[in-house]
């Protein structure tokens, strides 16, 4: 497979630390997109433990019973079962760090990895940051939301515009570190050539609308595409941290 991509944080407006991290792993065709949160030090801390933790599992050759079984099975579910080892890791690792040092009491992250393997597309995720597909001009969300309001939205007490502005928007129901353990949403997709895969922080989706950011995205490269959306989040009122990652599938095979 080749493939094109680009990433971009920002730190936004309002705010004056960023808490987002995000990787790009080309040899590997891994990316990461994680949302921190607790303070200054413990959200950028915890993303930071996220990121490092997927790339060194996805890089090395660890071999747990779970994985082992999963080779028995085949390359879709050996390269998920590596996934899902890989973000419960770092999600042990934050929990464990922050139980063992106070300043960090309380910290976690979302996880959002999208990995490429014989041309299928892995993705994993955790908390609020999405994932999403644009293909034949159009945009799909790949991923749910792990929050309170689409809970509320799933069991029909909230619509997606009173959910935009709900004072518990930014409630999430599940994240690496709130607990040692966590489960790992993760999806296999066939990809197709012009495949662009969006991943992007809570900040650029509670601001830009998938409309605008399918358009974008269909008519610019990854790396405009990637300046133009965290500048339209940011003119919108940037009132968190803006990520997003643009992985276009430029060959299959």
């Amino acid at each position: 497979m080749r493939i094109t991509s680009c990433g971009i944080t920002d730190v936004g407006v309002k705010r004056t630390n960023n808490e987002d991290n995000y990787l790009i792993n080309d040899e590997l065709s891994l990316f990461v997109v994680c949302d921190g949160m607790g303070g200054h030090a413990g959200g950028e801390f915890a993303s930071a433990i996220a990121v490092n933790t997927v790339e060194e599992v996805l890089q090395g050759s660890t071999i747990t019973p779970e994985i082992d079984a999963a080779r028995e099975e085949g390359d879709v579910e050996f390269a998920r079962e590596r996934l899902r080892y890989a973000v419960r890791l770092a999600g042990k690792r934050i929990f464990e760090k922050a139980a063992a040092e106070p300043e960090y009491h309380g910290m976690g992250t979302t996880c959002l990895v999208l990995l490429f393997d014989r041309n299928n597309a892995y993705l994993a995720h955790v908390g609020d940051s999405r994932g999403y597909l644009v293909r034949d001009g159009r945009i799909e969300q790949l991923t749910e939301d792990h929050s309170l309001v689409n809970e509320r939205i799933r069991a029909g007490l909230l619509t997606p515009d009173q959910a935009r502005t709900h004072k518990l928007k930014n409630v999430i129901t599940r994240s690496l570190g709130y607990l040692e353990d966590v489960e790992v949403d993760i999806q296999v997709r066939a990809t197709r050539r012009g495949d662009k895969f969006v991943l992007c922080s809570d900040g650029l989706s509670n601001l830009v609308e998938p409309a605008d950011m399918g358009e974008t995205v269909r008519a610019m490269s990854p790396q405009d595409a990637c300046r133009h959306l965290v500048q339209l989040a940011c003119d919108r009122g940037g009132d968190d941290n803006i990520t997003t990652v643009i992985a276009r599938v430029d060959e299959v095979g």
